[in-house]
């Protein structure tokens, strides 16, 4: 009788090879190849009867999977309304950006609406968790507290408290008894990560998962993981700034663009429903050099502000510097303005930066980050109230960028009286608001300096 050979699979990928390799060559995992049984060939399979008949999908009921407010508003912005009972969720984020402290005042709110909520630590002890409870304000009787790592533990506890919504901290410290591997490993989390989402399905509980990062950012453990929860969160921030963000990676029941924010205190955390007002600063008059523009993040619109310096100097090569913004598209812009908008900076130090901490990526910040370093170069402030959205090619003219509309009406809603968008724009704008279409930068420069003057579209 032939003996069956072992077969040799990537956890990662799946991808299969003919020996053990510490390195998958389809993905490029280090460590992910695993020793399997091959899987057997079946004569045939024959019919099952189900446990339930079919149902025609005008028969489901629609209000089963309604989702439950969480009580905090950005996070249930980003969920798609709340948490739906029988749902996992994953939380991922860097070590000390808040993911507990957020999760405790999430359990918080949960409980004030006379639900139950089990809150696992594997992380801490208990009376961990409750001084930090504690100091949040974060403590009730609804709320059940328990420091376990092993998944059966885990289960017994949800048998006997019998909660709404089940809190696990973290996923990467919990253990299946039977299932080879340590904590943390490839095995073990998809292990735990399957029992739980069975558990969720079968009884209706609503999971959260608290995950890891890698040092890229991305989600630690198998990308299976992200395929077998129903909404994947991301919470990002920045250890010098206290602004959080919970942005959506994956949602089955919502959008998977939303953004949430939060800022991190000394008592806990606290939704911004205004995050706007982080990234302006408030001049009590005109100055040179600062410029408003809006960004979109995900669906969300949120104004903030460039700022730019130039200084001569006796360098053969000027330092140019730049602090929130892609420093390769800044001196794109620098070449650009030179080269259409006459700004001669090629004997002078650039220094460009972002307000409040704010990370700008999309090009739609272009005409902002010319008129900025144009107004640090001539001495020329720009007039109080306006705000600049489009994106510049290398020829010098504005090209149109998506969801201006959205982007000018946010402007409005804080007070802006001129917005300068590209002429190509053909989405309706909202009243109140001067609206002025430029095609250039030259046209750009004329705008801002003489609005009145220049070819407006009144509202």
């Amino acid at each position: 009788m032939a003996k069956s050979k072992s077969v040799f699979r990537c956890a990662q990928c799946g991808n299969q090879v003919p020996k053990w390799v510490g390195r998958c060559p389809e993905c490029g995992e280090w460590g992910s190849i695993e020793e399997s049984a091959p899987l057997a060939a079946s004569a045939g399979t024959g019919a099952v009867a189900p446990r339930s008949p079919a149902q025609r999908i005008t028969e489901v009921d629609a209000n089963a999977a309604g989702a439950l407010p969480t009580g905090i508003a950005e996070f249930d912005r980003v969920l798609g309304r709340g948490v739906v009972p029988g749902s996992v969720i994953l939380l991922a984020g860097e070590p000390g950006v808040g993911k507990s402290t957020l999760l405790l005042e999430t359990v918080k709110h949960w409980a004030q609406q006379g639900r139950t909520a089990l809150y696992v630590t594997g992380e801490e002890s208990a009376g961990q968790v409750r001084l930090r409870a504690e100091r949040t304000d974060a403590v009730h009787e609804n709320i059940y507290l328990a420091a376990e790592t092993d998944l059966a533990t885990i289960l017994g506890h949800v048998d006997a408290v019998n909660p709404t919504l089940l809190i696990v901290d973290s996923v990467q410290t919990v253990q299946a008894t039977g299932t080879d591997g340590v904590s943390g490993g490839v095995t073990q989390i998809r292990a735990v990560t399957t029992a739980l989402v069975s558990l969720a399905k079968n009884s209706g509980i609503a999971v959260v998962l608290v995950g890891h990062v890698t040092k890229d950012g991305n989600v630690a453990g198998p990308r299976s993981l992200e395929h077998l929860v129903d909404v994947v969160l991301a919470f990002e921030g920045d250890k010098h700034s206290s602004l959080r963000l919970v942005r959506g990676v994956k949602n089955r029941f919502g959008a998977s663009d939303e953004v949430g924010c939060f800022e991190q205190r000394s008592d806990g955390i606290h939704e911004v429903a205004d995050p706007s007002g982080i990234f302006v600063h408030e001049h009590t008059g005109d100055v040179e050099g600062t410029v408003n523009l809006v960004v979109m993040d995900g669906r969300r619109a949120m104004v903030g502000e460039i700022q730019a310096l130039m200084t001569d100097t006796e360098q053969t090569n000027p330092r140019r510097a730049a602090s929130g913004l892609d420093s390769a598209r800044v001196a794109m812009m620098l070449a650009v303005a030179q080269a259409h908008g006459g700004v001669q900076a090629g004997k002078k130090e650039v220094y460009v930066s972002t307000v409040g901490g704010m990370r700008v990526t999309e090009p739609a910040a272009d005409l902002a980050l010319f008129l900025a370093l144009r107004s640090a170069y001539k001495k020329e402030p720009l007039p109080h109230g306006t705000v600049a959205i489009g994106e510049v090619g290398l020829t010098g003219e504005v090209r149109r960028v998506t969801s201006t509309a959205r982007r000018v009406a946010e402007a409005k809603r804080l007070g802006f009286t001129h917005a300068v968008i590209p002429a190509g724009t053909d989405e309706e704008m909202p009243a109140g608001i001067r609206v002025s279409k430029v095609s250039n930068l030259v046209d750009a420069a004329h705008a801002v300096r003489s609005p009145a003057d220049y070819a407006t579209i009144p509202y």
